[in-house]
């Protein structure tokens, strides 16, 4: 019985690996895996198809989103088709907040993004206020250590007193 498993097993696997005919040798078939570099291949031959032209010279790249973040691109590749209005902007974009960009950022701004910008520094006022009681508080919990005397021994309260 164990030689009649052994060559059903072996009867499989041959099935498996045969590629043509009777005559034709045992191959595995090679798996090709597709790759981000092909994507990228299919893209630029689309945007061919679209006339782009790449723009040389661009330093970096903001996008600004609805919630306030903004996708950063430094020194990204910029090709555009101003025919049918289309850019495409490759490189490694990283979502950062509105705050780690504004020095450098103010005069990309718009008027929604100048308005969501005024909403952040009004939460940070806010933020800031907040938190000041609460330092207050910290200082206050001092008041029941005492201050060091020399000469003095503070382990037992009733002592001093």
């Amino acid at each position: 019985m164990a030689s009649t498993l052994d060559h059903e097993k072996l009867v499989r696997l041959q099935n498996a690996q045969r590629t043509g005919g009777k005559g034709t040798p045992r191959r595995p078939t090679k798996k090709v895996h597709k790759s981000a570099g092909t994507d990228d291949k299919k893209l630029q031959t689309t945007l061919k198809k679209l006339n782009v032209q790449p723009i040389n010279a661009i330093e970096e790249v903001n996008m600004f989103k609805s919630d306030g973040n903004v996708i950063h691109f430094a020194a990204p590749k910029v090709h555009a088709a101003v025919q049918s209005n289309t850019f495409a902007i490759y490189g490694k974009g990283e979502e950062k907040e509105l705050t780690e960009l504004v020095p450098g950022i103010l005069n990309q701004l718009g008027p929604d993004s100048l308005a969501s910008l005024r909403k952040l520094a009004e939460s940070y006022q806010t933020l800031q206020k907040a938190e000041e009681p609460q330092k207050k508080e910290a200082d206050d919990d001092d008041d029941e250590i005492p201050s060091l005397v020399e000469g003095k021994d503070f382990e037992n309260k009733d002592e001093v007193e």
